[in-house]
């Protein structure tokens, strides 16, 4: 029997390296439809895929990554990113699911940020904050398709040229958001932005990530999370930092090492779990934005075997444990999403970095260019399916 197996993983092995150097197996970019806006605009979806059963898809309103498709370790495959199957539903009840956010992700304090002496107020959206850019942030606007590409490395680049006072925010900004997959399962999102005035920028991806499945009765409770953090940010009750860098030690803010989520998120006597009704909050990986990747986060799945490491040029990651899910959102196949039925990883700069000394600045200039580039590594549990490479310098 063992030798059966030591054959059967040697033939996993050689078909992997078989389908990495085959160009039959390269990756794939297929463009689609995902239904018409009200004033009868057309909303695009691309769908990439590669040659391990692993593919996502991309749909133009809001540049959100809808659907997330994986198998598991007995290879059966689920979608693992929490959403709807219909433009309608985003529409009526958007979540963030998946969505591009901006100009600034996460919270501003009253909405408000100064430039050079000059104070500009975005709307307030969240109690008394401004979140995700506003009302109408980069998560509710259609962007155009610029680029579709096939493999090896097969990828879709959206475009939206926000206007000067938009939401609030001074200076006009064109934002690409290219997606891309690779037969190594490295799923990358890459945020590129440009301004014609001095403006501020925080802009990444709010995917919901559920890795049994989502609306999969295990929820995400299980997973298994690892955050290479020293310190977090604690908020306010309106889940604003006040700029104390706290040591995770001896906290349950502690993933330096695997934790399932379910372990200490409902563990009242924190007061930073009462504010954020569990994990709502900024692990700090950096004090800067750098030139290259570096690891955020691991999350594995031991019920399915499903997994990815996230690596990321910001210095901040905000962990969302969905804890407002409440079983009012009915997403694909009509499933009910509930308080923890999903977590978020968001990298990002630091929530309210405008309005407190000493976080990362987030300050725009006309002739700079605002990147941030995130990697998710998948992983499947499969023998021979696996071997991600790391993320390329760029």
């Amino acid at each position: 029997m063992k030798t059966l197996t030591a054959i059967g993983t040697a033939i996993g092995a050689i078909a992997a390296v078989i389908a990495l150097s085959n160009p039959a197996a390269a990756a794939t970019a297929k463009r689609g439809s995902f239904g018409k806006l009200a004033d009868g605009r057309a909303v695009a979806s691309v769908t990439l895929a590669n040659a391990r059963g692993i593919s996502a898809t991309i749909v133009a309103y809001g540049a959100m990554l809808q659907s997330v498709v994986m198998p598991d370790r007995a290879g059966r495959k689920a979608d693992v990113a929490l959403g709807y199957d219909n433009l309608g539903d985003y529409l009526a009840k958007g979540q963030y699911f998946g969505g591009t956010v901006g100009r600034f992700a996460n919270r501003l304090e009253a909405g408000r940020f100064r430039i050079d002496g000059q104070s500009f107020q975005t709307p307030v959206n969240d109690g008394k904050n401004s979140l995700h850019g506003g009302t109408v942030g980069f998560d509710k606007v259609l962007w155009d398709v610029v680029s579709v590409k096939n493999g090896p490395t097969a990828s879709v680049t959206l475009r939206y040229v926000s206007p000067d006072g938009d939401q609030g925010y001074p200076g006009t900004m064109t934002v690409d958001a290219t997606y891309s997959l690779d037969e190594r399962n490295n799923l990358t999102i890459e945020y590129v932005a440009t301004t014609d005035r001095a403006t501020i920028a925080n802009i990444t991806n709010h995917a919901y990530w559920n890795l049994s499945g989502e609306g999969s009765s295990n929820g995400a409770m299980g997973h298994l999370v690892t955050i290479p953090a020293q310190t977090y940010l604690p908020t306010d009750a309106g889940a604003i930092p006040y700029g104390e860098f706290k040591p995770v030690a001896g906290t349950v803010f502690d993933f330096r090492t695997p934790h399932a989520v379910g372990d200490r998120v409902r563990d009242a006597r924190d007061q930073q779990i009462v504010f954020g009704r569990g994990y709502d909050h900024n692990w700090v990986i950096g004090r800067d934005v750098t030139r290259d990747q570096h690891l955020m986060a691991k999350v594995y799945d031991p019920a399915s075997g499903r997994g990815f490491e996230l690596w990321s040029n910001q210095p901040g990651l905000q962990f969302y444990s969905g804890n407002f899910l409440d079983g009012t959102t009915h997403g694909k196949a009509n499933r009910v999403y509930r308080e923890g039925d999903a977590i978020v990883m968001e990298p990002q700069i630091f929530p309210n970095s405008p309005n407190q000394k000493g976080f990362p600045s987030a300050r725009l200039d006309p002739g700079q260019t605002y990147r941030n580039v995130m990697t998710y590594r998948l992983s499947t549990g499969q023998t021979g399916a696996n071997r991600t490479a790391a993320p390329k310098k760029r």
